[in-house]
């Protein structure tokens, strides 16, 4: 079944927090989407991510670049997914518009800005309203995610 996670980020912007998580899901071998909102964006996310750090390598692929559906991770500014990625992270205010092929959504949000608030806020009760089970992640104070949820 489908589920969306929310990941709420204050200490760090998601250009620096993306890396962390896309090597995770890359550990767990799954295939990956990072859905932003334009192709300049993409662009800029390819570059950080081929720069991260000289121990770490994230393997990625973006629109007119050779075999996509080859691609553990796929970056995509019109929500086209080749790699049929079921785990997909929406950044810069994208969401997804149905949860067809989606295993795991990630809404990654700027806490520090009320507009991006607001918005994870909406996108919150309408997975609540859709029936979707729904994830909050937080980073305590040594920047490790907690599952809000968890912490009752």
């Amino acid at each position: 079944m489908a589920e969306v996670w929310f990941y709420h980020l204050e200490r760090k912007p998601v250009d620096d927090e993306l890396p962390g998580l896309l090597q995770r899901g890359l550990e767990r071998g799954v295939r990956m989407a990072v859905v932003t909102t334009s192709v300049e964006r993409v662009k800029e996310l390819s570059q950080k991510l081929w720069g991260v750090e000289d121990t770490v390598f994230i393997p990625h692929g973006c629109e007119g670049e050779p075999l996509p559906e080859q691609q553990p991770i796929y970056l995509s500014a019109d929500g086209g997914v080749p790699n049929a990625a079921g785990f997909r992270f929406f950044i810069d205010g994208t969401a997804p518009d149905a949860m067809t092929g989606i295993e795991r959504a990630s809404i990654l949000f700027d806490g520090r800005d009320e507009t991006a608030v607001q918005q994870a806020r909406d996108l919150w009760r309408r997975f609540k309203a859709e029936a979707v089970p729904i994830r909050y992640w937080k980073q305590d104070e040594e920047g490790r995610w907690r599952d809000q949820a968890l912490q009752v």
